[in-house]
């Protein structure tokens, strides 16, 4: 596996998905789970991506028991700010400064850990100064909690405000064939400063790789069609036939669609690394293996033409992102 810069942070140029392996996906399985990240780390795959709210908190816990013995090996990122109960309802965002270094103190004790790679802020808290926010990560770095601070869904403006507090490694916002609105504002942006961009979601949420014909092909439990609009009766159909070009050319090129897909995001630029999500190694390997998909010039021209914006908002609620 190669490597990418992320600003300072050199990462693996795919990294590994946590969150499915507890929550939103259906069912999960932890001994899959723990021998999937086993195998990516085999493979190259060392950046491993989760937040405190997943599971809720479990997830945390799962990469940690996974990598134990073997933290030298990694670079986990984890999150903060989307604040839920022990029983999985949601409280808000939260980006106050006594709760960034409680949820950090949290992070560390459910992974095992005596620092974070990569600490994001989940979402932007409209309530409180981005200035204060990352003033508070800052300490974490100044403590030696933290090495490296990121954040998620964060507009243009808000990057350049808190980069001006401290270094900003990393953005994270969902960038697929299907999402591609960072690429007007946000992109230049991270691009001039210096910060390294994460692509989360990079097959569209499952879309993308063409194993799912219908709503009734996903698992009990998974919250996709409740979620997400693109997921909705009327929109997943007119978004399943967009997946038909990609499928077109795979065909062409030997590989899967999800292969297609991912090399699509590695080839927007060095400075770009997806972190597809699975559970399953069979997938892990798949989703791995488009690292040595070519894709010329004319293929990512093809692309860029015949797959259409898909229909419906990436989320029920885009107010919480890009502010």
């Amino acid at each position: 596996m190669q490597t990418r810069r992320l600003g300072s942070l050199t990462v693996s140029a795919l990294g590994l998905g946590c969150m499915g392996m507890s929550e939103f996906y259906g069912a999960g399985d932890d001994s899959e789970s723990v021998a999937t990240i086993h195998r990516a780390i085999e493979l190259g795959c060392t950046f491993l991506d989760t937040a405190d709210m997943y599971g809720p908190f479990t997830n945390e816990r799962l990469v940690g028991r996974a990598v134990a013995g073997r933290r030298d090996e990694v670079v986990v990122a984890t999150k903060f700010g989307n604040e839920r109960h022990d029983d999985g309802s949601w409280v808000g965002i939260n980006g106050r400064p006594d709760y960034v270094r409680s949820a950090c103190d949290a992070s560390l004790a459910r992974l095992g850990f005596d620092h974070i790679d990569l600490y994001y802020q989940h979402r932007v808290d409209p309530e409180v100064p981005i200035e204060d926010t990352v003033g508070a990560m800052a300490e974490l770095v100044e403590a030696g909690k933290v090495r490296f601070l990121g954040l998620s869904e964060a507009a243009p403006a808000t990057l350049r405000r808190a980069h001006a507090v401290h270094p900003i490694t990393a953005l994270q916002t969902e960038y697929s064939l299907f999402s591609r609105d960072v690429e007007a504002e946000v992109l230049p942006t991270v691009r001039e400063l210096g910060i390294g961009f994460v692509a989360y979601s990079p097959l569209g949420r499952g879309v993308l790789t063409g194993a799912y014909r219908s709503l009734s092909d996903f698992p009990e439990g998974d919250s996709r069609a409740e979620r997400y609009p693109r997921f909705a009766i009327g929109n997943f159909d007119r978004n399943l036939a967009l997946v038909g070009g990609v499928e077109r050319l795979a065909s062409d090129k030997g590989c899967t669609a999800g292969q297609i897909a991912l090399a699509w995001v590695l080839s927007r630029g060095d400075d770009v690394v997806p972190i597809p999500g699975t559970k399953r190694r069979t997938y892990l390997e798949e989703n791995l293996a488009a690292a040595d998909v070519d894709l010329t010039a004319d293929d990512v021209a093809w692309l860029d033409e015949n797959v259409e914006p898909p229909a419906g908002d990436r989320y029920a609620d885009m107010g919480t992102v890009n502010r």
